[in-house]
């Protein structure tokens, strides 16, 4: 692999790889407000958010950093009050209770308006209205969490981008810049000069803090605290295993339930950044393994959710944990000793088994999904370096790994795009 194309997926993992505070669609959401508030000038008097299905789904049901709220609206106000747009996915990092106060006020002063925005064939969409007299702005975020294609204010047009009729598609449009396969997310993990990619370890930092804190307190369902009790550890025993599980599952208890502090994301999901990261950060711990190994495969993991998410698309029905998980799962092997063939039995294992898990929305219970998710990614590794993997004759597995993970996201972009609806329908009328 030459220098420019091992500097063009590190700007790739740079940029797909970021820090966030709470779920990123309702902080997306946030940014979108925030700058159409700056492009205003003054505080609005009026806020019209219209959404794609996906952005509304995943918004509904989720703490918002620093309120003890959950919802767009408290997210919204407060995008319009404190929020910074230079911030990008932490833009709501300046919150404090007395601003939370005011966005109470905000709120109970009838200022919102949320809409599903049913015309966009965006599954990411973000339009924000602000208006103050006879002033108004408006942004537009598409395809990506902090992807401005749209900003107006009083008709002046101020940037225009690739969604600009409000049809086109631009789901992939930043991912696509780097064609990647499974062959060259194992050859760049395993084989980049150890300090290009030292980075990748700024993930284990920050996404180890957000777990050890959340052990230490009660968040969400507390599931991670609960696999540490006494009762737990007689089913599961004070094991790797046990330990990844309630490591990654803490971490998402607290993002989930609104915990102000910053995690590492992957391709626009905390969730997914947190399972590509802690399974492979408690298992290399545990195993005394070297400085270089837990950043090879921290690598692994990462680079190879990005190259899954480049098909699959930002949002989708599919659950990401499934996604995720799957790197977590190659990471995994590449410290169990495996080689490339290991990685791709398990990548291959993965799809077999979790394929079709539903994504409802972002909420508590999320941490039982990144749970079932690590739980099979490690039975996966475990399968993969006994030299068995799901075959071609079984199921959606192809015989190439390349066509299986096509396979895999083809039924999460567009076979399940009904079942996409139907989970919203459910969840705006129960």
């Amino acid at each position: 692999m030459n220098t420019q194309e091992r500097n063009e997926i590190i700007a790739l993992i740079k940029r797909e790889v970021i820090p966030a505070i709470g779920c990123t669609e309702p902080i997306a959401v946030a940014l979108c407000v925030a700058k159409a508030t700056e492009t205003l000038g003054c505080r609005p008097e009026h806020i019209e958010v219209d959404l794609s299905a996906n952005v509304l789904k995943n918004a509904m049901g989720v703490g918002i950093p620093g309120t003890g709220m959950i919802g767009l609206p408290i997210a919204i106000a407060l995008g319009a009050l404190i929020g910074k747009s230079e911030y990008q996915l932490e833009v709501l990092k300046d919150c404090s209770p007395e601003r939370v106060e005011e966005g109470r006020a905000y709120i109970a002063e009838k200022r919102i308006e949320v809409r599903q925005k049913k015309d966009t064939k965006e599954k990411l969409y973000i339009e924000v209205l602000c208006t103050a007299g006879t002033e108004k702005a408006r942004a537009i975020i598409a395809g990506d969490h902090t992807h401005f294609v749209w900003v107006e204010r009083n008709n002046d047009i101020l940037l225009q981008d690739t969604l600009k009729d409000n049809t086109q598609t631009t789901e992939n449009a930043t991912q696509n810049e780097v064609d990647l396969t499974l062959t060259k997310v194992y050859e760049f993990a395993t084989t980049a000069p150890l300090e290009e990619i030292e980075f990748i370890e700024e993930t284990a930092r920050l996404n180890t803090a957000i777990a050890e804190k959340s052990l230490k307190g009660n968040y969400g369902h507390a599931l991670g605290k609960t696999l540490q009790g006494d009762v737990d550890k007689e089913m599961l025993g004070d094991t790797i295993f046990s330990r990844i599980l309630s490591y990654t599952s803490a971490a998402c208890d607290a993002r989930m339930a609104g915990a102000m502090i910053p995690v590492m994301s992957n391709s626009g999901s905390g969730n997914q950044g947190l399972s590509a990261t802690l399974p492979v950060v408690v298992y290399a711990r545990e195993k005394n393994k070297s400085h270089e190994d837990l950043i090879r495969a921290l690598m692994l993991s990462h680079l190879t959710v990005i190259y899954i998410k480049q098909s699959l698309g930002r949002l989708s029905a599919l659950c990401g944990c499934v996604v995720a998980a799957t790197g977590s799962a190659c990471g995994l092997v590449y410290l169990m000793g495996g080689n490339y063939d290991t990685v791709c039995a398990a990548v291959k294992n993965m799809i077999a088994n979790l394929t079709g898990m539903i994504c409802d929305g972002a909420k508590p219970s999320c941490a039982l999904k990144v749970t079932s998710g690590v739980s099979t990614a490690v039975l996966s590794a475990l399968l993969a370096l006994e030299n068995k993997a799901v075959t071609s004759q079984e199921g959606i597995i192809a015989e190439d790994v390349d066509q299986s993970i096509r396979n895999l996201t083809v039924i999460g972009r567009d076979g399940m795009t009904e079942t996409d609806h139907l989970i919203l329908d459910i969840m705006l009328n129960k």
